[in-house]
Formats: C-alpha cells, sequence, structure tokens
C-alpha cells in the first residue's frame, strides 16, 4: 500500500498539503472540523512566490484573479482628517510581477476543484477533528471524532500534518500550549465583505483611513464586491471580545466621522460572514516533530499585516509534495529538507511584517505624517513609471476563463 497521510484542515495550507502529496504518489484523507466547506472571503494578496506555488501544484488555470485594470489617476484613496480623497500607492501599483488580488475563496475554490478531481480525489471527512495523537514506531495513531455521527475510532497514518490554522489543535496536542508560540501583538482586525461600495468612490477603488492605532480599509475589484479590513491597536486583548462585535468597534472608532467608516460599521450590522481575532504571529524552533508536521498559519502564521500568508501556505504544501517525492523511504530527510529549504523565507516574511503593520495600521500620528509622505514619493515614481508604459494594467496572467464556481464572496 502506499503511505498515507492525514491532514487536519481544509484551508489553502491543508488543500495544498494534499495536492502536493497526492503528486508525489502518497494518499491522503483531508479531516475539516467544520459541517460543509468554506466558501466565504476577504481580500488576499497572491505574491509572485504562492503563483508559482499554484503552478507547481497543478491549479493555476484554476484561479481567478480580481485585479482592477491600473490607470494613471490611480485606484487607491487615502482620507486624512481634512476628509478630502488623496491618491495614495496601492498594494497593486506594480507591474505584472507585482501582487494579485483575489479572494480568499478564490483560492480554496480552485485548490478544491483539484482535491475533487474525478479522476483521483481526495478523501475529505467533514465535521471531524482528532481527539488523540499517539506516534509509534510503525506510524501515526490517530483518534478521531465524528461530530456528524456520534462515532470515535482510531486510524493510523504514516505522517499527520497539522494545517488547521493560528489555534491549532494538532500544534496542542503534539507540541503544547498556544502560549508556547504565539506571540501577541497587540493588535486586532476585523474584515467582512461590504454590499456596496462607499457612496462616491468608483467600485474598482480602494480607500484607507489611516489614523494612529486604528484604520480602516476597503478593497475594491474588477469583478466583485469590495471587502473590508478594520485594524486597531489594544493593550487589552482580552477586553475586545467581551460583550458585542458591534458595539465594541464602534467605541473603538468613535470621533473617526468620515463617511467611509461610518458605511463600514453601518455595514457592520448585517454582514453574514465576519472575521474578528486577536493578531499573533506564531514562532516554533521546528515545524515537526517525528511524523507529525505543521503548515501554513498552525506553524508560522505571518500576521494579515504581511499580505504573505495565502502564498506561504501554498508555497508550503507544493514544497512538502517535492521534499517527499525527492527523498522516498525517508520522511526524516525530507522533513529537514523542507524545513531548511522554506525556513529563510518564512523568518524573513516575518521579520518585515512589523513594518508592513505601519502601514496597516499607524502607531502613532508622527507615524501617520511620515507614512503620508513616503507614499506620495513612492507613488509619484511608481506611477510616473507605470503611465509610461500604458494606460491600463491588466491582471496577472494566471486567471482562469471565470470566477470559480460556488465561491459566494
Amino acid at each position: 500500500m502506499g503511505k498515507r497521510a492525514l491532514i487536519v484542515g481544509l484551508g489553502i495550507a491543508g488543500m495544498s498539503a494534499a495536492i502536493g502529496l497526492r503528486r508525489a504518489g502518497w494518499t491522503p484523507v483531508i479531516v475539516e472540523r467544520a459541517a460543509e466547506r468554506r466558501t466565504g472571503g476577504y481580500f488576499v494578496f497572491l505574491f509572485p512566490q504562492g503563483r508559482e506555488a499554484a503552478a507547481d501544484l497543478g491549479v493555476a488555470g484554476h484561479l481567478h484573479t480580481r485585479n482592477p485594470a491600473w490607470k494613471e489617476g490611480g485606484n487607491t484613496w487615502a482620507l486624512y482628517r481634512r476628509g478630502e480623497p488623496k491618491p495614495e500607492l496601492g498594494f497593486l501599483d506594480q507591474d505584472q510581477a507585482g501582487p494579485a488580488a483575489v479572494l480568499r475563496g478564490d483560492i480554496e475554490a480552485a485548490l478544491w476543484q483539484s482535491v475533487t478531481d474525478a479522476e483521483d480525489p481526495v478523501e475529505v471527512r467533514f465535521a471531524t477533528t482528532p481527539a488523540e495523537i499517539v506516534q509509534g514506531p510503525d506510524g501515526v495513531r490517530v483518534l478521531l471524532d465524528d461530530a456528524g455521527s456520534g462515532a470515535r475510532y482510531s486510524e493510523t497514518f504514516d505522517l499527520v500534518v497539522g494545517a488547521d490554522g493560528l489555534r491549532s489543535t494538532v500544534r496542542r496536542m503534539v507540541f503544547g500550549p498556544h502560549e508556547d508560540y504565539m506571540t501577541d501583538w497587540n493588535a486586532m482586525v476585523c474584515a467582512f465583505q461590504l454590499k456596496e461600495h462607499v457612496p462616491s468612490f468608483a467600485p474598482t477603488d480602494t480607500i484607507v483611513v489611516p489614523r494612529a492605532k486604528r484604520a480602516a480599509w476597503v478593497f475594491g475589484f474588477a469583478d466583485h464586491a469590495p471587502t473590508t479590513l478594520l485594524t486597531y491597536r489594544t493593550d487589552d486583548i482580552q477586553k475586545q471580545f467581551s460583550g458585542s462585535r458591534t458595539e465594541q468597534l464602534r467605541s473603538v472608532y468613535a470621533g473617526m466621522n468620515d463617511p467611509a467608516v461610518r458605511h463600514i460599521l453601518d455595514s457592520l450590522e448585517t454582514a453574514p460572514d465576519v472575521l474578528f481575532d486577536s493578531v499573533h504571529q506564531v514562532k516554533m524552533p521546528r515545524w515537526s516533530s517525528g511524523r507529525v508536521v505543521l503548515l501554513g498559519d498552525a506553524a508560522w502564521c505571518l500576521t494579515t499585516y504581511s499580505g504573505m500568508g495565502a502564498s506561504a501556505a501554498l508555497r508550503g504544501g507544493a514544497a512538502l509534495g517535492k521534499a517527499v517525492r525527492e527523498h522516498p523511504g525517508d520522511l526524516d530527510a525530507a522533513l529537514d529538507a523542507w524545513e531548511t529549504g522554506l525556513r529563510p523565507f518564512i523568518t524573513e516574511e516575518q521579520r518585515i511584517a512589523k513594518i508592513k503593520q505601519q502601514r496597516f495600521v499607524p502607531s502613532s500620528t508622527p507615524v501617520v505624517v511620515l507614512r503620508r509622505l513616503v507614499l506620495s514619493v513612492a507613488r509619484r515614481i511608481v506611477h510616473r513609471r507605470r503611465a509610461a508604459e500604458t494606460t491600463e494594467r491588466p491582471a496577472p496572467v494566471l486567471t482562469g476563463a471565470g470566477p470559480a464556481s460556488g465561491n459566494r464572496s
């Protein structure tokens, strides 16, 4: 029999690992806590590293990207205290080697299409979680709970992949408590889809309202309703989870009377799918222990501010498949090679995430001013170069023929 891998988590990291291992000749099985596949999503940057990994996994042709056409006047606007929109350097104001605009659900839909391939589908068990993980000389025995049927049963695998997010169950069971690895950034994020864009702005516009220790973003797409991100700094994380989420955010953003902020907060009242969470990085001295390996946010969460989470998850899954393919019969060597190759990239992205955080949510009023000056100069340079090349910028060459099926947001 071929080697079997249990993958915990049906997100980008988990499906990438499943595809990578399947391409290496393994038989992956995915278990997912939720009762069905989540198809919602908010704004995600897909960087060249992620696009390359998507190609390596064979899913690039299924991936729909949503970059607005570049225009000389710009697609990104900043609203400072005087309220008048000022053009600002956008994340997408680069050439085709830059990031692609996608929804998290776009990436997951592309991966899902490969996972459920009729010729070689991956087994997926919903409403199922690991209750116990025990390593032995011949494999990993996993006790699994099926919430749908109420059954508890045991299976043995050659490898267990924990791709179950920031607060990973696999990490806690095998490596120790969350507080040993989760670094606290004293910040919060809230992300969701808007039904309609902020009045008076074009559907493809991106808007940022930067203030000291709090900021609001709206991300416009070429062919989808916009999504929004509220993010702020706080010294009391626990307090943020007490009481009504909406009232908490209204309190934090009190005094920011900008129409864009009011529009976002009013939209929050009826938003069906909202991410509201504290910000952490995960730092670990090693991502594997015996036959158990962590991947994605479970191993190295880069934070929302890095913008590289999806790209790193894709790259991690593709690299894992390549490593086991290149070291058949020697799992220890495969995991060593995988981590050695990936660790420098992750370390660098974790390091610069603190710098990127200042762009998303400045830590003080002087930083707001510095941020505005730096981005103003950079915008003039970038837009002068882009205007000389073309008046319209096409999306990065990766997108499939149309929107990914089954994606609601």
